[in-house]
């Protein structure tokens, strides 16, 4: 079987994921990517395509090998991947959910109109004026962003007009969304789909940074996310169903609120985390349903899993760091950290996901024993910036 990933920058998702999965699965692989110089995967064909742009990818597909599947997990080009799948024949995701997806203006136009859910949003295309009419707080976010850069929770109208100009001007051309604050716990739900069922894997309860910023710094497992009802309803109305699916949603005072959907699986080490929390090969039922598998559903996970990311709290350089950390065999509480930077790294401060250090990731069988290994590990292992 040949199975064509398409992808920007490297990701430990597809290298320690979904490589090793694909070639569990009998499949060989070649990376479309415009960036070959980066992806060096023995045993793994890399060929330059700008996978930005879906003719090309199809072009480069049909002169090279006849395909099984195309996938990508990268945010970036879902829309693009699934349009080259379209064409070959082969199962996918319907590029206009994919679309509907990414563009955070048009989430919401779709669940409006669908009437799961209204919450006030303007989108505000390059030059357009700040709104006026929205009730404060408000939260400003790029349409098409990631990795919580340039989400930014503002006060009021003055506030507001400063923070779009500085926005605009590290994102010359790009469109914005400005909407209301949703106040409440912030969830995630995990979906796996084969586009005619869903299987809900759980979810993850995030614990965010100060305001104004929303930086991830802590997901503690939930088996059974609250809201799962609500969010099914939104996943329908955007006509997503195929794949693994990572949604962020609120639980306010109404009802939950979606925040965003990611069509593709969770990232920051988290599925590695959802793979061992389930004990399944979860990026192998992943390709598998793009090879035309049903979408199997695991067994309820058992016991409790969190994932810290270890975040920069100042401008520096790293002079010490713990290196990666792999549990011993039987242990009781298992604890991972993957460095994400290395002593004699230049940390700027942005107040993203960019400022991870590292991550330590932990499973148990309760939520007791992963705090203390969790508070141990940190205690032990600090990062230190000067």
């Amino acid at each position: 079987m040949r199975l064509y990933l398409t992808a920007l920058k490297p990701t430990d998702s597809v290298t320690d994921g979904f490589l090793p999965a694909a070639r569990a699965l009998g499949c060989e692989v070649t990376i479309l990517t415009d960036r070959p110089d980066q992806h060096a995967h023995p045993g793994t064909e890399v060929l330059h395509c700008d996978v930005r742009d879906a003719r090309a990818v199809i072009d480069t597909v049909a002169h090279h090998r006849a395909p099984d599947a195309i996938f990508s997990n990268s945010d970036h080009i879902q829309a693009e991947t699934a349009l080259a799948a379209a064409y070959f024949g082969l199962p996918g995701k319907d590029w206009r959910a994919c679309v509907d997806a990414k563009n955070k203006a048009l989430t919401r136009r779709r669940l409006a109109s669908a009437g799961v859910e209204t919450v006030r949003s303007v989108r505000l295309a390059p030059g357009d004026p700040p709104p006026r009419d929205l009730p404060f707080p408000v939260v400003v976010k790029p349409r098409e962003g990631v990795a919580s850069e340039d989400v930014v929770l503002v006060g009021d109208a003055d506030e507001l007009s400063r923070v779009v100009r500085v926005i605009r001007d590290r994102r010359p051309g790009e469109a914005l969304v400005v909407e209301e604050y949703l106040e409440g716990p912030l969830h995630t739900m995990e979906t796996l789909g084969d586009g005619e069922r869903i299987h809900v894997l759980g979810g993850f309860r995030t614990t965010l940074g100060p305001p104004p910023h929303f930086v991830e710094e802590r997901l503690d497992w939930k088996g059974d996310p609250p809201g799962r009802e609500h969010v099914l309803r939104a996943l329908r109305a955007l006509g997503v169903g195929f794949g693994a699916c990572h949604t962020e949603y609120v639980m306010t005072p109404a009802g939950p609120r979606i925040i965003e959907v990611n069509y593709r699986v969770i990232g920051d080490h988290c599925d590695f985390l959802l793979a061992d929390l389930l004990g399944v090969p979860l990026f192998e039922l992943i390709l598998g349903v793009h090879l035309g598998s049903a979408a199997a559903e695991p067994d309820p996970a058992r016991g409790h899993g969190t994932a810290l990311s270890l975040v920069a709290d100042r401008s520096g350089t790293v002079v010490a760091a713990p290196g990666t950390v792999v549990p011993a065999p039987g242990e009781r509480t298992r604890v991972w950290h993957r460095p994400l930077r290395a002593v004699g790294d230049r940390i700027d401060r942005n107040h993203t996901n960019r400022d991870y250090l590292g991550i330590v990731r932990a499973i148990g069988p309760d939520r007791a024993g992963v705090d203390a290994a969790v508070a141990a590990f940190t205690a032990g292992n600090p990062w230190v910036i000067a």
